[in-house]
């Protein structure tokens, strides 16, 4: 029977909404995590570092712009011993300067790929998936790396048929 994981990095504290900073208990992407497992029957992971970014939103995409630039993999709270159970995986990130946080390299990197399914799923305000599509599949040799699927941060907790169509569309509905 085929099985599916929905990993997921999501940053709370001050965010960007609509053109203003909030503050936020729960982020966007763990919001609409929450929703998927809404839909579909699933595991999941939250993708969390050792060492957070800054809550200041400024000063915490500062530090993501210098990991992505330096190449930097985060090391991580925890992680999955395994993954070997899953057919698909559905990666969940908000979009960093153009692509996924370098924590979720930190993510894939340590798992073999080959085989499966990843659908990637990118929370922004406006600056879409970016490359973070392309990138996975550098990283995650072997994957089946489907089209993403870009939720609007600040109406993550209204997405709900959006992810569910792109579920359908993917064959998990």
């Amino acid at each position: 029977m085929a099985k599916t994981l929905i990993a997921f990095f999501s940053r709370a504290d001050e965010n960007f909404f609509g053109g203003a900073m909030r503050y936020v208990k729960v982020g966007n992407t763990e919001i609409v995590a929450g929703l998927m497992k809404e839909l579909i029957d699933a595991d999941s992971f939250k993708i969390e570092m050792k060492d957070p970014y800054s809550p200041v939103y400024m000063t915490c995409i500062n530090e993501a712009k210098k990991d992505l630039r330096e190449g930097k993999r985060p090391e991580l709270k925890s992680m999955p011993e395994s993954i070997d159970e899953y057919d698909t995986i559905v990666l969940g990130y908000p979009n960093y300067w153009g692509t996924m946080p370098m924590a979720v390299v930190s993510f894939l990197e340590n798992f073999d790929f080959a085989g499966k399914t990843i659908l990637p799923l990118c929370t922004n305000e406006g600056s879409g998936i970016g490359s973070s599509e392309s990138d996975i599949k550098k990283y995650a040799k072997g994957a089946d790396v489907k089209r993403g699927l870009a939720v609007t941060g600040s109406y993550a907790a209204a997405s709900k048929e959006d992810v569910r169509e792109w579920f359908e569309k993917n064959g998990l509905i």
